[in-house]
């Protein structure tokens, strides 16, 4: 019996044991599950090292290193004793020590605070402390966020190191509790502090109101400065009253200055704002302090194409124009005459205060090179240089003193035409000329080379010539339009096409030659070109007149050679009619000879009445003649019947006057014999 009840009774006590363990294991590991991933209470029992070693009144104390009880900014304040809340990672890690953590119940208690901030769209302090791509980390009341590179401020910002490790307040723009993602913005707090700040400045703003700002950017045409929420230009023009090339020369980012409003402009806002203007102005009284005329050195400090500009003070600059740098170099770069930062002597030309312009001068603080010229090379004095240029219109002859002199085209030669003269020369000769005229204002000296011969117009020689005078000439040139002559010693000349020859067939330039004789008439003595204009046709036409005047008349229809050439023939047939006689007669005292003139008369008359009877033997063959031709005009038509007619009466009686005439003369050419008595 004993052993039957003994039997059931062992059998019972493993599985209470059973049940006791599960019980036990089913507690334990609920006790995990409701300490891990939450945040407790521990309380510091010790800090050692580098590490606090926290009760949390579980089985084992938990150690967190000191760093995550720091604060970025903020000194580490921990002791023994000290009540914290630790996040429970672990139960029990493989070492069967709690694993706690600082920095997360920090980040779980930061998360519940932001997740209000950003549902009530409230601003939220943070540090930032690191740098990420695409922008940097905040700690935000122990929890991490992420701010962009383009929420850092209002305008880029090249250089952060000054924001880091210092408390900034931000706004939240997105949270995602399960990512643990939150991204928060400074540019947002600063745009909105901005806009109060601004509709409050620009309330009491009021031109030349004076500021306190901060140069917050720097560009090549000024700087922008922190007025307090508004921004306004300084213009590189307005940082001083001496030039400025550019901004950095007087500013440097972060820089406080003061400055005075210049212009507001209520409906766009745009400030500008200046620092000269809290100066005096150096260009008031400038015309007193820097007279016309007066000497003064300076320093340059801008070259342009156009000139130099010069600094007499601070804050007044005068212009030199390039025209006024040299004398003799003209069209030249200011920067090959002077240079940057160099001390220069000038002039005062002119000031114009309300412009804020002085015109300056350099060459004038040297001498005149024209004037020294015209001292020492009066009128009439000869120079001496070189060819320097040759133009269209003449010789460029360099002279001293670095200055040219023109000789003109019409001043190289009294005979040859100023390209033909011109030709002769070439650049690099050295020549010799006079000075003629110099005008020291215009800076012009004019120089001649055929003055050192005479003026064949004014040596005696035109004076013999006279218009009308038939003259003996030698052609120099042909051209299209007539031929180019000279006379006498280097007078030129020109005889026209129309006026080579009083034959309309005569009358082609290329019947002559260079080198030619020819003998014109003189119609035009023009003093100003030094030039003849000759003809001719005038000479043979003169010629024919006085032949006809001498030897016959027009109206018997003979022409001026038939005239001459009966003429010429009985003069030659009386000559030797009175050469037989005197041979045949016998010698006789000689009679006393009658006056020369009464001689000649007669012998006019024989001639006149020799050319008579020629005239009349040869019109029949002219009328023939004539009548071949066409008639022209209404005398023309007439002249055929006079002659004609002439003809007829000359065959039917011979001349009377011809044969007294011709009796006159043997008388008087055959000498009387002598009587024996």
């Amino acid at each position: 019996m004993t052993a039957e009840t003994s039997e059931p009774a062992t059998e019972e006590a493993p599985l209470a044991i059973k049940e006791n363990f599960a019980e036990l294991l089913e507690e334990s590991l609920g006790e995990r599950e409701r300490f891990e991933g939450q945040v407790i209470k521990g309380t510091v029992v010790v800090v050692e090292n580098d590490a606090a070693v926290i009760d949390v009144g579980l089985k084992s104390e938990g150690r967190i290193p000191l760093k995550e009880f720091s604060v970025p900014g903020e000194e580490l304040e921990i002791k023994a004793g000290d009540q914290v809340d630790v996040f429970v990672e672990r139960y029990e890690d493989r070492d069967g020590v709690v694993s706690l953590s600082r920095e997360k119940a920090r980040r779980e208690e930061a998360w519940t605070q932001l997740q209000k901030s950003f549902t009530d769209n409230e601003r939220v302090n943070g540090v930032i402390f690191g740098r990420v791509k695409g922008g940097f980390i905040v700690d935000v009341s122990g929890a991490m966020a992420f701010l962009p590179g383009s929420q850092v401020d209002i305008r880029p910002v090249r250089d952060i190191t000054p924001l880091m490790g210092t408390p900034q307040p931000f706004q939240i723009l997105k949270m995602d509790r399960a990512r643990g993602n939150i991204v928060v913005s400074r540019r947002a707090v600063l745009e909105e502090a901005r806009a109060e700040a601004r509709s409050e400045l620009i309330a009491n703003l009021k031109e030349e109101q004076i500021l306190e700002g901060v140069v917050k950017n720097i560009t090549d045409y000024g700087a922008f400065v922190d007025l307090g929420g508004v921004d306004g230009l300084l213009h590189v023009t307005d940082i001083a009253w001496q030039r400025i090339n550019h901004p950095t020369e007087a500013l440097q980012i972060g820089q406080t200055v003061k400055v005075q409003v210049i212009r507001f402009n209520p409906e766009t806002q745009r400030i500008s704002l200046g620092m000269k203007q809290l100066e005096a102005d150096p260009w008031d009284g400038v015309a007193a302090k820097y007279p016309v005329g007066t000497n003064y050195t300076g320093r340059v400090t801008n070259i342009t194409d156009y000139g130099a500009f010069v600094e007499l003070e601070a804050g007044v600059e005068g212009l030199v124009h390039v025209s006024e740098m040299s004398w003799t170099r003209k069209n030249i770069q200011p920067g090959m005459i002077v240079s940057t930062s160099q001390e220069v002597e000038v002039k005062v030309l002119d000031t114009d205060p309300e412009k804020r312009r002085i015109s300056l001068g350099i060459k004038q603080c040297m001498g005149n090179p024209w004037e020294e010229f015209h001292n020492n090379h009066p009128s009439g004095s000869e120079v001496e240089g070189d060819v320097k240029n040759i133009t269209e219109f003449g010789l460029f002859i360099g002279l001293p003193g670095d200055i040219d002199g023109m000789v003109h085209l019409s001043d190289l030669s009294w005979s040859q035409r100023g390209e033909e003269a011109l030709a002769e020369f070439k650049k690099g000769d050295q020549v010799k000329a006079k000075v003629l005229d110099v005008d020291v204002e215009k800076e012009r000296i004019s120089l001649g080379i055929k003055q050192f011969t005479d003026d064949p117009f004014e040596g005696g020689i035109i004076d013999k010539m006279k218009k009308g005078a038939v003259v003996t000439c030698t052609v120099s040139a042909i051209v299209d339009g007539g031929i180019e002559v000279t006379v006498g010693e280097g007078i030129n000349g020109f005889i026209r096409k129309n006026e080579l020859s009083r034959d309309r067939s005569e009358q082609r330039p290329d019947r002559f030659a260079a080198g030619e004789k020819v003998d014109a008439k003189i119609t035009q003595i023009d003093r100003a070109t030094r030039r003849l204009t000759l003809s001719v046709k005038a000479r043979e036409v003169a010629d024919e007149k006085r032949a006809m005047a001498e030897y016959g008349s027009s109206n018997s229809g003979a022409s001026l050679g038939d005239i001459l050439g009966a003429a010429i023939r009985e003069k030659q047939d009386a000559k030797d009619s009175a050469d037989t006689a005197e041979k045949k007669a016998p010698k006789k005292k000689a009679a006393p000879k009658k006056p020369a003139k009464k001689e000649a008369a007669k012998e006019k008359d024989v001639e006149k009445a020799e050319a008579g009877d020629e005239e009349t033997a040869k019109k029949p063959e002219k009328k023939t003649a004539k009548k071949k031709a066409p008639a022209k005009t209404a005398k023309a038509e007439e002249k055929p019947a006079k002659a004609s007619k002439a003809t007829k009466s000359a065959a039917k009686a011979p001349s009377k006057s011809a044969a007294k005439a011709a009796e006159k003369t043997a008388d008087e050419k055959i000498p009387e014999p002598k009587s024996e008595s």
